[in-house]
This record gives structure tokens, sequence and C-alpha cells, in this order.
């Protein structure tokens, strides 16, 4: 308990405005905590703070009826406690999934509802925010995130290939938040080995992004480090609370704000994943160490080439990294007027000494995109594909869930 409780510490103190926390900036942070702690990341990090933020949106509105639920229903419950069915709420939530983790997730709820006085509506508010979360989880239940993992390994009759399996490979065909489908936002193919773009980006990733690389700066490599995947999702949670503190959104408006965020998120490692295991595209080690085997003269093959970047376990296209940033930059323009040009500081979860600052929330996109190509693990046109399904889903979630009620 003591780990969390200082990581819960450690993740307030990272909030750079926080005149306006509220029960749902709170909780955000203290999932980000709790799943730090259980070491819990990527796929099914953003799944959790999905079901956790939109049990929360359906709590607080099924008081206030704001804007519409998720999978609430029936008559809204006036007399029960917004914050209270909030908190309650998140905590079934977390309890669901870390149950070791009890006594810190229920100091959490304490600290959240000990301003509300004893009575009919925190009671009210208790059962609530319980009910909702069980409905969420049963939404998901079968959401084939858990389905068991039967990758097939791609090769010839004995062959040998690389034997560690790819990461959660059963995203792919996960069921999404409000789309249709995991493949609502498929791209066309990866651009052809002889074509132009394939040679300008093989190029970029081969002289950027290489171990023992001189051209890319000393500053585009420290960028690289601090952008590992422990701190590119929460980066977007982070950014989310300071600019809701700076434009003074309420609790209802901070519900709804936080579950398209992280259901635009958990869609992203469903999407992509889709895309990525349909099109099996090769990361940069591969093809620069392949380069005259591509079909392209302009593609000069370097046979001992490594990336800056550990190279992740799943096929390059299109980037994840990229699909993250071109969602959470488009839910912020399309949900408050005037977000993109607050500044905003992004903090590393295991260092809070090291900080990157942006004065515009496309700059924090921008680099997030920008890194996987001076690390060496992605193509420029893998991030400009998946900014652009990033942007996409944002889009088509706003437009169909959580809207404002009449």
């Amino acid at each position: 308990m003591r780990h969390i409780a200082a990581a819960i510490g450690v993740l307030v103190a990272l909030t750079t405005t926080t005149a306006r926390a509220d029960t749902i900036t709170d909780w955000n942070q203290t999932a980000i905590a709790v799943m730090k702690t259980a070491n819990v990341t990527a796929n099914p990090w953003t799944r959790h703070m999905a079901m956790v933020h939109v049990a929360m949106s359906d709590a607080v509105n099924s008081v206030q009826g704001r804007y519409a639920r998720y999978v609430a229903k029936g008559e809204l419950a006036r007399d029960a406690s917004p914050e209270v069915a909030a908190s309650s709420a998140a905590r079934h939530i977390l309890l669901a999934f870390y149950p070791n983790q009890k006594a810190a997730i229920d100091e959490a709820h304490a600290k959240a509802i000990a301003g509300i006085p004893d009575g009919p509506a925190k009671t009210a508010g208790l059962t609530l925010g319980e009910q909702i979360a069980a409905l969420v989880r049963d939404d998901r239940a079968a959401d084939g995130t858990s389905a068991p993992d039967t990758y097939r390994p791609i090769t010839a009759p004995g062959v040998w290939v690389p034997t560690a399996l790819p990461i959660l490979a059963q995203y792919a065909q996960a069921k999404p938040w409000v789309l249709r489908s995991a493949d609502q936002f498929r791209p066309g193919p990866p651009p052809q080995l002889t074509s132009a773009i394939y040679a300008r980006d093989y190029n970029e990733a081969k002289n950027l992004g290489g171990a023992k690389s001189t051209a890319r700066t000393q500053a585009q490599s420290d960028a690289v480090k601090f952008w590992t995947q422990e701190n590119i999702a929460p980066a977007w949670q982070e950014a989310a609370r300071q600019i809701s503190a700076a434009k003074g959104l309420g609790l209802a408006e901070n519900a709804r704000l936080f579950a398209l965020l992280n259901m635009g998120m958990a869609n992203t490692f469903i999407n992509d994943w889709d895309a990525k295991f349909t099109y099996n595209f090769w990361r940069p080690i591969t093809a620069i160490r392949n380069g005259d085997n591509d079909g392209n003269d302009a593609t000069e093959r370097d046979a001992g080439w490594t990336p800056l970047n550990a190279t992740p376990m799943h096929p390059e296209y299109p980037s994840q990294a990229a699909i993250v940033a071109g969602l959470g930059a488009a839910v912020f323009e399309l949900l408050i007027p005037g977000a993109g040009s607050v500044p905003v500081t992004a903090t590393d979860l295991s260092d809070p000494k090291l900080k990157r600052q942006f004065t515009a929330i496309g700059q924090l996109a921008d680099e997030q995109c920008n890194v996987r190509v001076w690390g060496g693990i992605h193509f420029r046109n893998s991030l400009e594909v998946a900014t652009d399904m990033g942007r996409k889903i944002a889009a088509y979630l706003v437009e169909n869930s959580l809207k404002p009620s009449q």
C-alpha cells in the first residue's frame, strides 16, 4: 500500500494546475497509480481506463442528466450525490481488476467522498455507482480482449523464425467502444516497397533512427528516451487534467471528456491492431537489413543497422503512438474550444523530474509521432496514416456517443 500511496502522491504533484481538481481528475490519477503499481501498460491499460471513466460518466449523468449515458438506462437518480456515485463506480471497477490493491483504492474512495455528509444522497450515490460499475463490466465481459492468443507465425515448414510472440494479438478482433467493428477505419495498405514514398521513409528511418546515427541531434535523442511506452498514453491524461483546469470544466464536462478520451484510447489499440495484423508490414530493422531484397534501387542495405529504440513486438503499420496522438489532439479540439492553444507539460511516470513542455497540444502530438522515426521503429507514412485514423475515431465517438442532452 505504501507503494501505491507514494505513486498517487507523485501523480497529484504532477498536475500543473490543481484549482479545478474534482472526483473525475482525482480518480484519473488514482487509476494510473494503481496500474503503475500492477505494471499494466498498453492494451489492457487503455481498456481499464476506459471502463473506469465510462462508469464515472454514466454515474454522474445518471444523476445530473447533462449528457447521454453509455450503458445505464432508466430514470435519473436526482436524489443521489453525483460525486459519490462517480467515486463508487471508479472504486468498483478498479477493485474488480486489482483486488490486491483494495486498501489503497478504498483509501482514495474515502478521501473522495469525505466532504459529502452522511445521509440519503450519499447512500444513494454509493449504490448507484456500484450498480453502474457492474453494468460496465458486463458490457465489456465478452469484448474479446481475453480471448486465447492463437497467433500463427508466418513461416514455411521447417524454417526458423523468432519465437517471441507479438503483444496481445487478440486485440485485432476485439470489440471497440461505440464503433461498429475493429476494421471500421482500417486504412489502405502501406506503400509498395518499390515506391518513392517507401524509399523516402526507409532512408529517413535509416539515417535518423539508428543507434549510431550522426544525423540525429541530442535534443531528438532526449525526446526518444522520454517517450517510452509507459509515458505515451498517460501524457494525454495529464494534458486533459491541465486543459480541464485551464478551461474551468465542471464535473459533468470532465466526466464526458475523460470518458470519450479513454474510449478513444482503448479503440486505438483495437483499430490499430486490426490494421497491423492485416498488413504485417516489416519494421525498419528488418527492412534495412534486407534493403537489397526490396526491389528499390534507392534503398541501400545496412547489414548491421540497429535502432535507437527497442523494436516493439508487433507489426509496424500503422503507428500506435501516432494513432494515440491523433486521437488525443482531436478529442480536445472537438470538445473544448481553445484547447489546442493551452500549454501542457508531460511528466515521466517513473521520474517526475523529467518533463517535456509544449506551448500547444499539437506540439505534444507531433513529438510523440516524430520520436518513432528518430528512434528507428517506424516509417513516416505510418505516422501520417495513423494520425488520420486517430482523428477519425475521435470524430466518430464525439458524434455518436455521450452527446449533450436535449
